[in-house]
């Protein structure tokens, strides 16, 4: 299976400033093609230091310029905050200067504190999505950018440099809501999946999803990329503790940064599943929900970890595992630590498992994009 590391960029270690925590990142980025990892991935958030990624795009083409093999992938571009254009122009760049490496991971947002800060209506996130998103992936087969939306309206323009191959079976969206869901497979995409759910749910709903996808494309989507922000240790009861300490940090930040326990989610329209959420969470108590969302990540010794990958993986038929190992406050000698151990005793195991699975294999031949 395909196995991967996810690059996460945040502040909750008070004793690092912002210029050291990148720093920090981008040692472990560095790291990562020597490793044996066989992709680098980063999200993209605003405004608080749950996350400080403002644009993926320009993450991967500097990690472009310093790997030679790793795919490069967007977990997510959060579109409705980005003009299309631009985000065509910068998937067309990276893919071109890295060879073809670039995975487009897509998604319409959440949190609230950034919609305001760009001055966007949250309510119309769906909408602005599906009119982008047609857009742009429509521009990275033909090369030309254009769209008559009731949102979003585009001259037909060139995007240079033109596409270097399709993208099409290397692009994915997150979806949680059903709703959601249904968006992603009209548009053709693979599914990259965050456990925020029950994991008997997430199997379900990812099974409804390839259905879905089958009925309305004719053929298999890709396989799906499971993200896991992983805690791993050779001392089982270490292992908890750093499960204890990062991932519960890590799920607090989540809830505090998409204010999940906010009743204006409720109102909101496009987030009706959240506003569940929110009534959920009161119902049962902030700490309950928080250990909930800990405990649907990975979290052991390596035989462990590996156990649990491969069962998720093929609960999911997933295409492979994207893993972040540092994040929730972690100092870099820890993250290193385990970066290293989970490189050295867990992941070649992993990629000599099910080696039929990999994600960004092609729905239909890859071939030159004409400019």
């Amino acid at each position: 299976m395909h196995v991967g590391m996810g690059v996460f960029f945040q502040g909750l270690d008070q004793s690092l400033n912002d210029h050291e925590l990148v720093t920090q990142q981008l040692s472990l980025a560095d790291s990562a093609e020597a490793l044996g990892f066989q992709s680098i991935w980063t999200a993209e958030h605003h405004f608080t230091n749950y996350h400080m990624m403002p644009n993926p795009a320009q993450f991967l083409t500097y990690m472009a310029a310093r790997t030679r093999t790793v795919k490069l992938g967007t977990m997510v571009m959060v579109i409705p905050w980005h003009d299309p254009v631009r985000v065509a122009e910068e998937m067309s760049w990276l893919d071109n200067v890295s060879g073809g490496r670039a995975v487009l991971g897509l998604g319409r947002g959440l949190g609230s504190i950034e919609f305001d800060n760009f001055r966007l209506e949250m309510g119309e996130s769906r909408q602005r999505f599906v009119e982008y998103a047609t857009a742009i992936s429509d521009s990275l087969e033909s090369g030309y950018i254009e769209s008559d939306g009731e949102l979003y309206q585009q001259p037909r323009a060139a995007i240079k440099p033109a596409p270097y191959a399709t993208f099409r079976g290397r692009t994915y969206a997150s979806a949680v809501s059903p709703e959601s869901a249904k968006i992603m497979a009209r548009l053709g995409y693979g599914l990259m999946l965050i456990a925020q759910k029950p994991w008997q749910t997430v199997v379900a709903e990812a099974q409804q999803y390839r259905d879905l996808f089958v009925e309305i494309n004719g053929h298999e989507p890709p396989q799906p990329v499971l993200v896991n922000y992983t805690t791993v240790h050779e001392d089982a009861g270490r292992a908890q503790e750093m499960h204890d300490e990062f991932t519960m940090a890590y799920a607090r930040s989540t809830v505090d940064h998409y204010e999940f326990t906010n009743p204006r989610l409720q109102t909101v329209n496009g987030y009706e599943y959240y506003a569940g959420l929110s009534r959920n969470i009161e119902k049962h108590g902030l700490t309950r929900f928080n250990k909930f969302l800990a405990d649907l990540q990975i979290s052991g010794t390596p035989d462990s970890v590996v156990d649990q990958v491969v069962d998720r993986v093929r609960a999911l038929n997933a295409g492979g595992v994207i893993n972040v190992l540092a994040y929730g406050g972690m100092s870099r000698e820890i993250a290193e630590e385990q970066t290293k151990l989970y490189a050295r005793t867990v992941l070649p195991r992993l990629r000599a498992i099910d080696t039929h699975r990999d994600i960004c294999i092609p729905s239909v031949p890859m071939a030159p994009v004409a400019g």
